[in-house]
């Protein structure tokens, strides 16, 4: 366009205004003669691989389920124990192991399904982020996990609850009866399970705050 001899630039296409806007704002805050393109240019927003807070804990939520799982597992079935106990006078051998309690096998079933579904959160939440996608793509996603989560807390609850039970029989004995304190002939074998039965639990806390994280990105989006 020609106007008094001078000849005016044509004007930019409207698609590279974004781009244009916010090299032109950095170098006006950092007073550098070099342009730069801001992080959320072009009205990419949060999809340009920024790690959220959101999705930093429940990474790391994941891989904490993961590891209490393990080792509230692993210290079950490394229960295992043989001693003596005195029965009125008589010295009777004692043979503990983990599997001969359903309950402690319950725990061992359900803390491996735990640590197997943790396991697998993480790898689907690190690759996600070491590509710089969404670490929950869909709310269909969202809820999925949010039940998955919920299943867990409450199975990790009962199974903690049920191995409770026979610990405290084997530390208390049984009332009206004769039966000793087995705990302390078979003090390994009990620690053992005192620890994996801390573990389920702590479990079961970590599980729950994976689902209330999974409810508040809920509320989000």
């Amino acid at each position: 366009m020609m106007m008094n001899g001078y000849k005016r630039p044509p004007s930019p296409p409207l698609s590279t205004l974004p781009m244009q806007l916010t090299e032109a704002k950095v170098v006006a805050e950092n007073g550098q003669s070099e342009p730069r393109v801001g992080l959320f240019n072009a009205g990419l927003g949060s999809k340009t691989g920024v790690w959220t807070r959101g999705d930093v804990v429940l990474v790391i939520l994941r891989l904490l389920c993961m590891g209490a799982s393990l080792t509230a597992m692993l210290f079950m079935v490394t229960a295992r124990q043989v001693s003596t106990a005195s029965f009125y006078g008589f010295q009777l051998q004692l043979h503990s192991k983990w599997s001969f309690s359903y309950s402690f096998e319950y725990l061992v079933g359900v803390t491996a399904a735990a640590a197997g579904y943790s396991l697998l959160q993480s790898l689907i939440g690190g690759s996600r982020l070491l590509r710089k996608s969404p670490l929950i793509p869909s709310r269909n996603q969202a809820w999925l996990t949010f039940a998955g989560d919920q299943i867990l807390a409450y199975a990790m609850m009962s199974a903690g609850s049920a191995a409770s039970g026979v610990t405290n029989l084997n530390r208390t004995g049984i009332r009206h009866t004769a039966l000793p304190n087995f705990c302390k002939a078979l003090d390994s074998f009990c620690d053992h399970v005192a620890v994996s039965i801390a573990f389920t639990f702590f479990s079961c806390v970590l599980y729950a705050a994976s689902a209330v994280q999974d409810v508040i990105w809920l509320s989000k989006h």
